[in-house]
């Protein structure tokens, strides 16, 4: 199997490949990325040294907390990246890769705070807050 993605924003200003395998997709439902997208995240992650990325100036990154900042395209304002200061990975958002992706739901998080206008019953695994192994800001 080829563990090669690649991908883009919109308007394909930031491009980027990224090499290995790729974190099942996690369902954020936390009030950031519910006002940040306008519904809920859906990111995979890689290790910084297994992502490359072109069109890096035209990425402005908002710090939405001490924890962790937000990329995203300054030309077509696609949501690109989140980036946690303290790890070595980025979060790519889910939606931004080429097909065929490969990639599958593992869990939503932030389930206490999602949105009251939609329900959540694909059959993955919910948590009120994260769990250990996933590492994100305490909202």
């Amino acid at each position: 199997m080829d563990d090669t993605h690649t991908g883009s924003c919109l308007c394909g200003t930031v491009r980027f490949r990224t090499r290995g395998p790729l974190r099942g997709v996690i369902y954020c439902h936390c009030s950031q990325c519910r006002k940040q997208s306008g519904h809920f995240y859906a990111a995979t992650n890689v290790p910084e040294g297994n992502i490359t990325i072109s069109g890096v100036e035209s990425i402005t990154w908002y710090e939405a907390s001490s924890f962790a900042k937000r990329g995203f395209c300054k030309t077509c304002g696609s949501l690109l990246f989140w980036k946690p200061r303290q790890d070595a990975y980025i979060s790519v958002l889910a939606g931004l890769f080429d097909e065929p992706t490969g990639l599958q739901g593992q869990c939503h998080i932030f389930v206490g705070d999602k949105g009251d206008y939609y329900t959540i019953n694909d059959g993955l695994p919910q948590f009120e807050k994260s769990t250990p192994s996933i590492k994100v800001a305490d909202e």
